[in-house]
């Protein structure tokens, strides 16, 4: 059963109950406080799949109103979805494009989003939610047609990006638990005391100083244009200031500007100005230290499904700041990264035998190791330059090994490329289409190979990565639900194949159980029936920087907790058979 809702602008809003067809039973209702009836179907059997325009939109204000959504529809990303296994990636997607669309209408512009009183995203409803609520109904009903011609596997990937959206809109609203007061001490450590506005923190001062002394005069670090003319005044002639670039150069100045650079971006992107315009109140109140980094995450913000951040640098939370990322007291962090996720999926979705039995074992890299004379690395640097095109070092020799060993693997990137070489469009197990090359593009190919060797490399990584998002995002949908269901703790981080559970203490233990048969679930939900294991290390810690995960050649928790078939079937959407390559 579906629910259409659209909210009002004053917590009111309209609802409409859908069958499986997306056709409309009975009539549209409306309700003045719309958290309170959502929060009314919650003591009902039947648990709906609510249809919402756009989740990141529509869900915040719900869950301020303390109103939780188990499962959702959301036609913003289905129509990305939709429009990406169609061959159209990059088109609008936004509700009212698509229902221009199905009415053969130009396609407008999605209406600008407007920043008011601090909030992260613009989350006011539209102007005449009665209208809306017609809209919804009819592209919804359009969507659902238009999967079911791609069959199940669209479906899964549909309320799996779904289920992310509901996930991503619950990790801002707990917020990720942040020490300001830690974090200002490892800022002062780095870099020394806050410095006054204009100015530079002493010790990156210090190191100015020292690379201007090194080069004879001063030389602003911040330019990387200043530091290529003052090496090569030097007799020193860089192209780049890239570390790689410079570790080559024999220089006084070489060691204070590397450092220089390690330390200024920590303190540009994670400095106090970053704590001031991200870190905000927790539970606690605001003369507590204890806080909440809320960032704003983008499902399917990258081409190949991954998710992004508008703003704040979720993805990229530097080591050095890790410490500031603290469990409230009496609760605990658990964290939990998938060990070599990519070519795990890799292996399962090419039907290698040999690569699949491998991919049972806890490190991957060394059940291939005997292939490769007995070389670990020599395994992981085969299989990386086979899904990322690389051919460098001994890449090369490396990857005829594994051809041969692993023809059905090999043969299933080399395909990617190949296609992706000659303008075809490629896709992820469950459907993503790669965005169509750009008339540019075309121009480019007819006068060189290298716009096709670059876009086979591109196509080469897609399948693999998009089909681990797929996987990514499923595994969390799974692990949302147990979590709730046992009440156990709040998913608060997620960074492709690395989550964060923040959870009360004594619950640690159940949570750490719970992961990895979410995990196994996951895989077979994609997958099927294979040998293939996505093992997830996880870590019970107090801070992120404590989470130094098992070496993937350690031993890994083995649980015996299950994960129900309602969760998973809550997920599949009733999908049948996933087994068959697209």
């Amino acid at each position: 059963m579906y629910i259409a809702l659209v909210p009002g602008r004053s917590g009111d809003g309209w609802y409409l109950r859908l069958d499986g067809d997306g056709e409309p039973v009975g009539t549209a209702h409306h309700t003045d406080d719309l958290a309170a009836r959502i929060r009314e179907r919650d003591h009902h059997e039947t648990t709906p799949r609510w249809v919402l325009a756009e989740t990141r939109r529509v869900y915040p204000p719900l869950l301020a109103a303390g109103a939780r959504l188990d499962r959702c529809h959301d036609v913003t990303l289905a129509e990305a979805i939709l429009l990406s296994a169609e061959g159209h990636a990059g088109r609008p997607h936004h509700p009212a494009a698509a229902h221009a669309r199905l009415h053969g209408l130009p396609v407008p512009d999605p209406e600008p989003v407007h920043v008011d009183d601090g909030a992260l995203f613009d989350t006011r409803p539209p102007a005449d939610p009665r209208r809306t609520l017609d809209m919804l109904v009819e592209v919804h009903r359009d969507q659902l047609r238009r999967t079911r011609t791609h069959g199940p596997r669209l479906a899964l990937l549909t309320a799996a990006e779904s289920a992310g959206a509901l996930v991503a809109a619950e990790m801002t609203h707990h917020g990720l638990p942040w020490r300001t007061d830690v974090h200002d001490a490892v800022l002062t450590e780095l870099v020394g005391p806050r410095p006054v506005k204009g100015l530079r923190p002493k010790r990156l001062q210090a190191l100015a100083d020292r690379i201007g002394d090194a080069f004879g005069h001063h030389v602003n670090p911040d330019s990387p244009q200043q530091v290529v003319e003052a090496f090569h005044a030097a007799g020193h002639p860089v192209d780049t200031t890239r570390a790689w670039e410079l570790r080559r150069v024999d220089h006084p100045a070489v060691a204070p500007l590397l450092t220089y650079k390690e330390l200024s971006r920590v303190y540009t992107a994670h400095g106090w100005n970053w704590l001031r315009d991200w870190v905000s109140d927790g539970p606690a109140g605001p003369a507590s230290p204890a806080k909440r980094f809320r960032p704003e995450y983008v499902v399917g913000g990258v081409v190949t499904g991954r998710w992004a951040t508008d703003g704040g640098g979720a993805l990229q939370i530097p080591k050095a700041v890790r410490s500031a990322c603290h469990a409230d007291p009496g609760w605990s962090l658990v964290v939990a990264d998938a060990a070599q996720l990519e070519p795990r999926v890799l292996a399962a979705m090419s039907r290698d035998d040999a690569m699949a039995a491998a991919a049972g074992a806890d490190d991957l890299y060394a059940a291939l190791a005997p292939t490769f004379g007995g070389s670990r690395q020599d395994a992981k640097i085969a299989l990386l330059s086979a899904m990322y095109g690389g051919t460098a070092g001994n890449a090369t020799a490396l990857l005829t090994v594994l051809r041969r060993r692993f023809p059905r693997a090999h043969r299933y990137v080399e395909t990617a490329a190949r296609t992706g070489e000659t303008g075809g469009l490629v896709y992820t197990w469950l459907g993503r289409g790669c965005p169509p090359p750009s008339q540019r593009w075309w121009s480019a190919r007819t006068e060189s190979t290298r716009a096709g060797r670059d876009r086979g490399r591109f196509t080469r990584n897609f399948v693999v990565q998009g089909t681990a998002a797929e996987w990514a995002m499923a595994m969390m949908a799974l692990l949302r639900t147990g979590l709730h269901d046992e009440s156990l703790g709040e998913l608060v981080f997620f960074q492709h194949d690395e989550i964060i559970v923040h959870c009360p203490t004594e619950n640690a233990p159940a949570v750490v159980e719970l992961i990895q048969p979410c995990a196994d679930a996951a895989t077979r939900l994609l997958f099927g029936d294979t040998p293939v294991r996505i093992p997830l290390n996880a870590k019970t810690v107090q801070n992120y920087a404590e989470a130094k995960l098992p070496s993937p050649g350690a031993t890994t928790h083995t649980s015996r907790r299950g994960v129900t078939r309602g969760s998973v079937a809550n997920l599949a959407c009733d999908s049948t058979s996933n087994r068959s390559p697209p």
